[in-house]
C-alpha cells in the first residue's frame, strides 16, 4: 500500500448544505448558525467517494450534530442507523419483566431498565393483563416482548387509546401497546364481546426523539436519513436466522412506528428510506420462500410498503467467499441470492463487501494465485487468493450487477449500492468498543472503492463511529487531507471520432498522467492526459456522480493480444492511485 502524501492545502468550499457528489470547482459562503452544541459549518470541504456512513444511537446529542457534520464534510450525503430488537421475555410472579434468557441457562433476573415501569404500583405489563382482564375475565396474554429506542412517538403508534398509552416515570418513557395474537391488528378495538389472546409489548423509549432530532440535522445537511426498523427476534436454535414464531408481533410493531413516522415525518426530504437490520448472508438459497429470515423480511417489507409508500428499504447483507468454511458461496451463487433478497421487497441493496471480516478478498483475477494480504492471514491463514477465496470483491458485485438488470426486465426495480467495511479483520490498533476489529487505512479504503469499480451506483460505508474517528490520524483525517486523491474504478477500450484508445473511470482522474504497462514491456508508457486525452465529468447512469471518465490514445497494435494491461494513474501534483486497474486485451 501507499503512504500517503502530505499535500499542501487543497480544500475546496464545495456547495451549500448540499448532498453528496459536488464538484470541486463550486465555491459557495459558508452558511453558519448556531445552537446549544456550538456552531454549524454546512460547507462540503474534502468530498470523498464514500457517501454514506453507519452510525451507531448515542445518548449525547451534540454528538450527533458532530458526526453528521464530519460526515457532511467528506461529501456524505446519507447516515444509516442502528438501532433495537423486539425480545420476547418472561414475567416473574409479580409481574416483572425478566432479563432475557442467558445461553448458559441461569435463572433470569429482573430486567432492571423495565422494572421502573409501573402504573399504579404494579409493574406496566402486570397492569396491561389486568386491564385485559377487567375488559373481559377470558382474555389473557400469551406472550410479552420489550422493545427498547432512544425515539419518542406520536400518537401514530397507538392503535387502541384506551387499552394503549404513554407512560411517563419520572424522566423515563415508556410505551404500552397491545397486539393481537394472530398478528391481525385489529382496528375494531374490540377487547369486550369474547376473550382472546394478546401479546402485550413494552416500549422503553427515549427522553426526547432522536429521530427528529437526526431529521433535523438532516435538512441542515443535506443529509438523508436511513432509521432501523425494529430487528426481529432470533432463532433460538440458530442466532443467525430471524424467529417466523413471532412475525406477527414483529409486523405489528412496524406498522405502529411506521404509521407514527407516516403521521410525522413523510413528508420530509432527509428521511431517505428505512433500514433492515437483520443480517444475513446473501446465498443461493434453494427454496427462498421458506427461508425463515427471508419470510420475516417480506412480511416486514409489506408493512413499510403499506406505511411508507415511495420510501425505500436498505438492506446490507454479507457475502462469504471462502473455499475453506461450509455454506459459503460462489459469485453466480450470490447473483441468485440477490434475485431472491429483492423480491421480498427491497429498494437498495448494499451488500458489504466483507474485506473487513476477512470473508472476501480485493484482488483482480489476474493475482488469484499472489499470496493474499498480510491483514488476512488471521481469517483464511498463508495462502494465495485463488486457494482461500472463490472469487474477489469485483468477481461478486459483477455477477451482482447482472442479476440486477435481469430482474429489470422481470419488472423488479432495486438499486445495487456497496458497504465497504472500514476496519480490518484483528484489531492491532482497537477501535473505541469494537471488539476484536481494529483500524484500516485511505489507501485500503481507495482500493475497496476501486474494486467495487463500475457495479454499483453508490459507496457507503460500515461505520463512521469509532473505526472513523479513532487513532492519529484517524481515518476521516486521513481523508480529509489527501481527499482528491485519483481512484480509478474501471478501464475499457474506446473510440474517440477516428482514433482508438482507452477511458478511465473514477474519481479524481482529470488531468491525470496515465501509464501502461504490462508483462515483456520494458519501459512502461505514460500518457499525459491533459496534453494529449480528453475528460468528461458528466454523470453516467448507475454510477455515483462523482464518477468522472478521462480518455486516451492507445496504439493497440502494438500490445500483445491476451494481456492483462496494468493502468496506473496519477495525480497532477504527482500522488498515485493507491491501486492500478486493469484492462484485458484481447
Amino acid at each position: 500500500m501507499l503512504a500517503l502524501n502530505e499535500p499542501g492545502s487543497r480544500t475546496a468550499n464545495v456547495g451549500n448544505s448540499a448532498p453528496s457528489s459536488p464538484k470541486p470547482s463550486e465555491s459557495v459562503k459558508s452558511n453558519e448558525f448556531t445552537d446549544p452544541c456550538g456552531t454549524f459549518d454546512t460547507n462540503v470541504t474534502t468530498p470523498y467517494s464514500i457517501t454514506g456512513y453507519w452510525i451507531v444511537p448515542t445518548a449525547d446529542r451534540c454528538n450527533w450534530r458532530r458526526q453528521l457534520e464530519a460526515i457532511h464534510h467528506v461529501g456524505g450525503d446519507t447516515v444509516v442507523r442502528l438501532g433495537f430488537g423486539l425480545s420476547p421475555r418472561q414475567l416473574d410472579p409479580e409481574g416483572q419483566v425478566l432479563d432475557q434468557v442467558t445461553a448458559e441457562g441461569k435463572d433470569p433476573l429482573p430486567d432492571k431498565r423495565y422494572a421502573v415501569c409501573v402504573e399504579n404500583g404494579v409493574p406496566c405489563a402486570k397492569a396491561a393483563e389486568n386491564d385485559l382482564k377487567a375488559a373481559n375475565p377470558d382474555n389473557r396474554v400469551s406472550w410479552n416482548f420489550v422493545y427498547r429506542t432512544d425515539e419518542q412517538y406520536g400518537n401514530g403508534v397507538f392503535r387502541c387509546p384506551a387499552m394503549e398509552r404513554k407512560i411517563v416515570v419520572g424522566e423515563k418513557v415508556f410505551y404500552r401497546l397491545i397486539a393481537s395474537e394472530d398478528g391481525s391488528d385489529d382496528a375494531t378495538c374490540d377487547f369486550t364481546s369474547k376473550g382472546r389472546a394478546y401479546h402485550v409489548i413494552i416500549v422503553s423509549a427515549g427522553t426526547t426523539d432522536s429521530l427528529t432530532e437526526l431529521l433535523d440535522l438532516g435538512d441542515r445537511f443535506g443529509i438523508q436519513v436511513f432509521p432501523a426498523l425494529p430487528l426481529a427476534p432470533r432463532d433460538p436454535t440458530g442466532t443467525t436466522r430471524a424467529n417466523p414464531r413471532h412475525v406477527g408481533t414483529l409486523t405489528t410493531l412496524t406498522r405502529r412506528i411506521l404509521q407514527d413516522y407516516g403521521d410525522r415525518h413523510a413528508n420530509r426530504k432527509s428521511l431517505g428510506g428505512v433500514y433492515q437490520p437483520f443480517e444475513l448472508q446473501i446465498r443461493d438459497w434453494a427454496e427462498p420462500e421458506n427461508v425463515p429470515t427471508l419470510q420475516v423480511y417480506a412480511e416486514q417489507h409489506r408493512i413499510v410498503e403499506q406505511e411508507l409508500p415511495g420510501k425505500p428499504i436498505l438492506v446490507s447483507p454479507y457475502l462469504d467467499a471462502r473455499k475453506r468454511v461450509a455454506y459459503t458461496s460462489t459469485p453466480k451463487q450470490v447473483a441468485s441470492g440477490f434475485k431472491a433478497l429483492a423480491r421480498t421487497g427491497v429498494g437498495i441493496i448494499a451488500p458489504q463487501d466483507s474485506r473487513g471480516t476477512g470473508k472476501v478478498g480485493l484482488f483482480w483475477p489476474n493475482w488469484k494465485n499472489k499470496p493474499v494480504d498480510e491483514r488476512l492471514k488471521p481469517v483464511v491463514g498463508e495462502s494465495t487468493y485463488n486457494t482461500a477465496y472463490y472469487g474477489g470483491t469485483r468477481d461478486y458485485y459483477r455477477e451482482m450487477s447482472e442479476a440486477r438488470k435481469e430482474l429489470l426486465d422481470e419488472g423488479v426495480e432495486v438499486q445495487l449500492w456497496a458497504n465497504v467495511e472500514s476496519f480490518e479483520p484483528s484489531a492491532t490498533e482497537r477501535c473505541g468498543t469494537q471488539g476484536s476489529r481494529g483500524r484500516t487505512d485511505k489507501p485500503r479504503m481507495d482500493t475497496a472503492v476501486t474494486l467495487a469499480g463500475p457495479y454499483v451506483s453508490k459507496i457507503i460505508s460500515y461505520m463512521w463511529t469509532d473505526f472513523y474517528t479513532c487513532g492519529s490520524p484517524s481515518l476521516s483525517e486521513e481523508i480529509a487531507r489527501d481527499w482528491d486523491r485519483p481512484v480509478a474504478i474501471q478501464a475499457v477500450r474506446e473510440k474517440r471520432q477516428i482514433q482508438d484508445g482507452l477511458e478511465i473511470r473514477g474519481y479524481h482522474v482529470q488531468d491525470a498522467k496515465i501509464t501502461l504497462s504490462w508483462s515483456g514491456l520494458d519501459t512502461p508508457r505514460v500518457v499525459d492526459a491533459s496534453t494529449v486525452g480528453w475528460y468528461d465529468g458528466t454523470p453516467m447512469p448507475d454510477l455515483p456522480e462523482s464518477v468522472g471518465r478521462v480518455w486516451i490514445p492507445v496504439d493497440w497494435e502494438s500490445i500483445p493480444q491476451d494481456t492483462w494491461v496494468r493502468v496506473e494513474v496519477t495525480s497532477a501534483d504527482g500522488r498515485k492511485a493507491a491501486e492500478p486497474v486493469y484492462y484485458r486485451h484481447e
